[in-house]
């Protein structure tokens, strides 16, 4: 098969051939329709992931159609159209047993822990557990923006942010997770507040439903901006960038007892982050992380989606081969770009 694969962290990725995957007994091999380009990509070409032994194929947002299954799996026929979360879970830790795979003690995620999607086949384990079944009538670029950005997004806002209509939802960074929180948070009866430095970004962001939008690059104080402008601050902030300065104002926009989320990752060569902790005392504010979301959680989701109250299909703004992904991903680090670039390695 052919397959971006990198050598070293940082330096070019190249497309060439390799071996194609075989399936774990518990796991399938899936042909690649589309796949989305991450920020997560990025950090793991960076070096940023401990787990990624090289040389490497990135990949982890990803839509297809079942091509090999393991012995063991029951559930799945080649043939079968599918997505997956980024992390697949081993279904028999403890976390898993409580329904919390996306915190699987023993998870594996394409892209990191083996080769991803970023090529024409890819593996994926434990199928009964992770695999999510694509309708007929949903495209698999659609499907593939779920995986990650999209499912990443709706847990922030719905699961783990606890929204309610009618709240104040600060969201920091408009790339494709932003973006989702942005269409998730206004769907669902939020007015919402779109912070990025990308006059772009902010444009897709009001066209999904931002009430306001705050330029970061022309505001000396966002956090501030962000309190004047919801009357105390918001209620429920996300940074979905992940970087010190993201994460700090995120904190800061929020009124008493309003909680922040992360789900922008913060690499920091001592591995911390400064977090504003004297205003989270101060005003009983909340500090929670987002991971993913577990597969057997996508059906509230989905209906949304097939109903159209949920448009994740508009945040496709890309499409592109797999000989342009190389350089796509390189870019990511100074122009990450706005909505959701797929690669199609078939075409």
């Amino acid at each position: 098969m052919r397959a971006v694969v990198f050598e070293r962290y940082g330096e070019p990725a190249e497309v060439r051939g390799v071996a194609d995957p075989e399936p774990a007994e518990h796991g399938v091999v899936v042909r690649v329709e589309a796949t989305g380009l991450c920020r997560s990509d990025w950090h793991g070409w960076q070096g940023h992931d401990p787990d990624i032994a090289l040389p490497h194929v990135p990949g982890h947002e990803l839509a297809g159609v079942v091509e090999a299954v393991g012995a063991r799996v029951t559930s799945w026929r080649p043939g079968d159209r599918v997505t997956v979360p980024f992390v697949c879970a081993c279904g028999g830790c403890e976390a898993c047993a409580a329904g919390d795979q996306q915190v699987c003690e023993r998870q594996t995620q394409p892209g990191f822990t083996h080769w991803g999607s970023f090529a024409q086949y890819v593996a994926l384990d434990h199928a009964d557990v992770n695999l999510v079944a694509v309708p007929e009538e949903m495209s698999f670029a659609t499907a593939a923006s779920l995986g990650c950005r999209f499912a990443t997004a709706f847990r922030a806002v719905v699961q783990q942010g606890r929204m309610a209509a009618g709240e104040w939802v600060a969201v920091h960074g408009c790339g494709g997770v932003g973006l989702s929180a942005v269409m998730i948070a206004a769907a669902s009866g939020a007015r919402v507040v779109a912070v990025d430095v990308s006059p772009a970004a902010l444009d897709l962001a009001r066209k999904f439903g931002a009430a306001e939008c705050v330029d970061a690059s022309r505001t000396q104080n966002t956090a501030e901006a962000i309190r004047d402008l919801t009357g105390g601050g918001a209620h429920l902030s996300l940074d979905a960038l992940g970087s010190p300065a993201t994460c700090a104002a995120s904190v800061g926009g929020l009124r008493r007892r309003g909680r922040h989320v992360q789900v922008g990752l913060l690499p920091s060569p001592d591995g911390t982050t400064p977090v504003p902790m004297a205003r989270a005392i101060a005003l009983e504010l909340e500090l929670l992380g987002s991971h993913g979301m577990a597969a057997h959680t996508y059906p509230p989701m989905l209906e949304l989606v097939r109903a159209g109250v949920l448009r994740p299909d508009l945040l496709v703004t890309s499409t592109i081969s797999l000989e342009a992904a190389p350089a796509a991903l390189a870019a990511m680090g100074t122009a990450p770009g706005a909505g959701v670039t797929v690669i199609e390695p078939w075409s």
